[in-house]
C-alpha cells in the first residue's frame, strides 16, 4: 500500500481565489513558508470572470463608514478589520503594484485596463515574487483536529501540515467555477454554526408570459415596487432589463436579497410605474393629447410614442384592457383612464429567483459571533482564519464583495506574520 506523502509549512491555504492569492502573497511577504491549495486546474477562475471579465475590483467610497452601511447586518463586525485594510489601501496595494485602478458609475473600480485577468496576473505576480507555492488539482477531504487546534488537511494521498491554515473557499454562487460550498461542510464538520446559503445578486422571475416576450427591452428610468399582502415593502428607482425568465439589471440584483426574504412570508407582487415623474392626471392629459392628435390611427400604431414598442403590444394584449386593433377614437375615456393606470401600475407576480448558477454572489456562511474580526481568527479553532465568501454576510453589487476579500486576507496574514515573528 502506497503510503501518504506528508508536507510542512507556516500557513497552508485552502482556495486560491480572490482572498486566497491575496493572503497568501501577504503571508509569505511577511516571510511565511505559504502552501495555496486550489481543487481547480487554475487559480482565480471566478476572478478572471468578475465584474463581465472586467472585475469591479471595489467601490471608491472612501469614508470607511459610508462603505460600511452596505453592510448593515454586519457592519458592526467590520469597522475593526477594516480600519486596518480599507478601500484607500485597496487602491494603493493594487497601483503600488503596478496596475492602475479608473472609478466608473455607482464609484465602482476597475483596472483601468478593463480587464480582470490584469487583476489575477497581479495577484499571481505578488505571490511568486514572495515565494509561495502553489499546487493545483488538490482536492481537500478532510480537516483535522485535535482539540482547539487545526493539525492538518488530507486529500485522497497526502497529508498537509501547518501552524496556520486559511480558509478561502468562497460560497456558493457560480458553482462552474468551482465554488460548491466546500468550505461550508468543513466548517460544519468542525461545529461552527453555517447559515444555509441563498443565491443573492441574482435576477428575479416570474411566469407572466407576456414579460417573458419582452426579453431584451429596457427601461432606463421607472419605480419598481415590491408588494405583499398589499403593501409596499420595497420601492427603487433606475433601471430594469426584462429577460426570458422575468427582470435583471443593477436595481433588480440588487433588491433580489430583500425580495428572497418576503417570499418566505408568501406571495410577493411587482408593479412598474414607468412614468415615476408624472402623476396620474398629468399623464392622462398627456395620452389625452396624443389621442386628439392621432384620432383616426390605430392605436397600435402610436403607442410606441409612450412606451418601448414591445412593451407597449404586450400592455395592448391585455385582456382588461380591450384595446388590441382599436382605432384611437373608439376607446373611451374609462378605457383610456384603464390604461393610464396599467402604466403607472403595470403589475407582475414574483416567483422566485434563477438560482446559484446566475448570482453574483451568495450569502449564507459561518455566524459572525463565531469569528474574530481583529485578526479573522475561528473562536473555535485560533489557527484557523476564515475569509470573504466564507463569512455570513450580505451585500449589493458594486465592488463591495472582492473588497471584502482584499480587507479579511490582509487581517488576517497580519495577523499570522505578527505571530510567526514572535514564536
Amino acid at each position: 500500500m502506497q503510503s501518504v506523502k506528508q508536507y510542512k509549512y507556516d500557513v497552508i491555504v485552502i482556495g486560491g481565489g480572490a482572498s486566497g492569492m491575496m493572503a497568501a502573497g501577504r503571508a509569505a511577504e511577511l516571510g511565511a513558508r505559504v502552501l495555496v491549495l486550489e481543487k481547480n486546474k487554475e487559480l482565480g477562475k471566478k476572478l478572471k470572470i468578475s465584474g463581465g471579465g472586467r472585475c469591479n475590483i471595489t467601490n471608491a467610497e472612501f469614508d470607511t463608514r459610508k462603505f460600511l452601511d452596505n453592510f448593515p447586518q454586519a457592519k458592526k463586525f467590520l469597522y475593526s478589520p477594516f480600519s486596518e485594510f480599507s478601500v484607500q489601501e485597496t487602491f494603493d496595494f493594487f497601483e503600488g503594484l503596478g496596475l492602475p485602478l479608473v472609478v466608473e458609475a455607482r464609484k465602482r473600480a476597475f483596472p483601468k485596463s478593463q480587464r480582470a485577468m490584469d487583476v489575477f496576473t497581479t495577484l499571481e505576480n505578488y505571490m511568486k515574487k514572495h515565494g509561495v507555492e502553489v499546487r493545483k488539482n488538490v482536492k481537500i477531504t478532510e480537516i483535522r483536529a485535535e482539540g482547539k487546534t487545526i493539525t492538518a488537511i488530507k486529500s485522497k494521498k497526502e497529508t498537509f501540515e501547518a501552524s496556520y491554515f486559511i480558509l478561502a473557499t468562497g460560497g456558493m454562487s457560480a458553482p462552474e467555477t468551482g465554488s460548491t460550498g466546500d468550505g461550508f461542510r468543513f466548517l460544519e464538520k468542525l461545529g461552527h454554526s453555517v447559515s444555509k446559503p441563498n443565491p443573492n445578486i441574482v435576477p428575479l422571475t416570474t411566469d407572466e408570459s407576456w414579460m417573458h416576450n419582452l426579453a431584451g427591452t429596457a427601461l432606463s428610468f421607472m419605480t419598481i415596487r415590491f408588494k405583499q399582502g398589499g403593501k409596499t415593502h420595497i420601492k427603487k428607482t433606475g433601471k430594469i432589463l426584462f429577460t426570458h425568465f422575468g427582470i435583471s439589471g443593477p436595481l433588480i440584483l440588487n433588491s433580489s436579497y430583500d425580495v428572497q426574504q418576503m417570499l418566505k412570508y408568501g406571495d410577493v407582487q411587482a408593479s412598474i410605474d414607468l412614468f415615476p415623474d408624472t402623476d396620474f392626471a398629468d399623464l392622462d392629459k398627456r395620452i389625452l393629447k396624443l389621442f386628439e392628435q392621432n384620432k383616426n390611427k390605430m392605436f397600435k400604431n402610436i403607442i410606441g410614442e409612450l412606451v418601448p414598442e414591445a412593451l407597449g403590444k404586450a400592455i395592448l394584449n391585455f385582456d382588461y384592457l380591450n384595446l388590441h386593433d382599436r382605432v384611437v377614437n373608439s376607446i373611451t375615456k374609462d378605457e383610456r383612464k384603464a390604461f393610464t393606470h396599467t402604466l403607472k401600475d403595470l403589475s407582475f407576480p414574483i416567483t422566485g429567483t434563477l438560482g446559484f448558477e446566475k448570482s453574483v454572489i451568495a450569502d449564507g456562511g459561518v455566524d459572525l459571533k463565531e469569528v474574530d474580526f481583529k485578526t479573522m481568527q475561528s473562536k473555535l479553532f485560533p489557527n484557523l482564519l476564515l475569509l470573504g465568501d466564507i463569512l455570513n454576510i450580505n451585500r449589493p453589487s458594486g465592488g463591495y464583495s472582492l473588497q471584502l476579500c482584499w480587507t479579511t486576507a490582509w487581517v488576517a496574514s497580519n495577523f499570522i506574520g505578527k505571530q510567526l515573528k514572535h514564536s
